[in-house]
């Protein structure tokens, strides 16, 4: 089984190890897709994580707030592979302010990926206010909290998934933050050919090839997404000069804000 770690990211986001792990996080040894939001909580600049993952467990969800030194502030794992505690909620007293998750998957449906596609939400709670509420059941969210709208929410600014898979590697993608969703996928088969080489596709279209991998293993290209420059990076050396299970990175790093290209 090969492993395919990706990163897709705004502004600078920087991969640091090939497990893309989340905030306060060792190396990931499972399926996981990672989403990364900058806020701010009690008058400091926080990230958060969630991390929905699948091993020989089962499924599990994972929520961590740390500052931008990668410092854990709290963190809620529901692990359960029926995720038998399908509701909850847990708070935490934070430098004299109160931070609240909550979050319901008892209606949550999934498909072949490890985020659900439906029937769901997760959200955090800050003095009172909403700061970042995921999933299509928001209302419910509102209204189980009793939080009220924050004009300084969440930010979305990375989306990280580790997969152990073969020559294939599909998901989907947001460039921006309230951008469209992108279908993406990444072809790859390197034990099929003397002279492998890279695929990538955006919504079935190929908008990037790489031939004679062996010699281009590691490199950036930039590609167009909606008319806009999204730079690809990637990363195979492991592949073909490692171990028999050896991972590879690939990056999808946008340089604009919502249609603005950033100089």
């Amino acid at each position: 089984m090969r492993d395919f770690p990706s990163c897709f990211g705004e502004n600078g986001v920087q991969v640091a190890d090939a497990s893309c792990s989340s905030v306060g996080s060792s190396k990931i040894s499972q399926n996981s897709v990672t989403s990364i939001y900058k806020c701010k909580l009690i008058a400091k600049t926080c990230l958060i994580s969630i991390v929905w993952g699948k091993n020989l467990m089962g499924q599990c969800l994972s929520v961590e707030i740390g500052d931008v030194s990668n410092n854990s502030i709290c963190k809620v794992d529901v692990r359960s592979s029926l995720f038998s505690k399908k509701k909850g909620s847990k708070f935490f007293e934070v430098n004299s302010g109160r931070i609240e998750v909550f979050w319901d998957l008892s209606l949550a449906k999934f498909g072949s990926g490890l985020e659900p596609l439906e029937g769901y939400y997760v959200a955090v709670v800050c003095k009172g206010e909403m700061v970042l509420v995921i999933g299509d059941m928001r209302k419910e969210a509102f209204h189980k909290t009793g939080a009220k709208f924050s004009l300084s929410g969440a930010t979305f600014i990375s989306k990280r998934e580790h997969i152990y898979g073969k020559r294939v590697f599909g998901t989907k993608a947001q460039f921006c933050d309230n951008g469209q969703i992108h279908d993406l996928r990444i072809e790859c088969d390197t034990n099929l050919s003397d002279d492998p080489c890279l695929l990538v596709r955006v919504d079935a279209k190929t908008v990037m090839q790489i031939k004679h991998l062996k010699w281009k293993f590691r490199g950036n290209h930039t590609i167009l997404v909606d008319g806009l420059p999204v730079e690809v990076f990637w990363d195979v050396h492991n592949w073909f000069f490692g171990q028999s299970l050896g991972n590879a990175v690939f990056m999808f790093q946008t340089s604009f804000i919502c249609g603005e290209v950033v100089d």
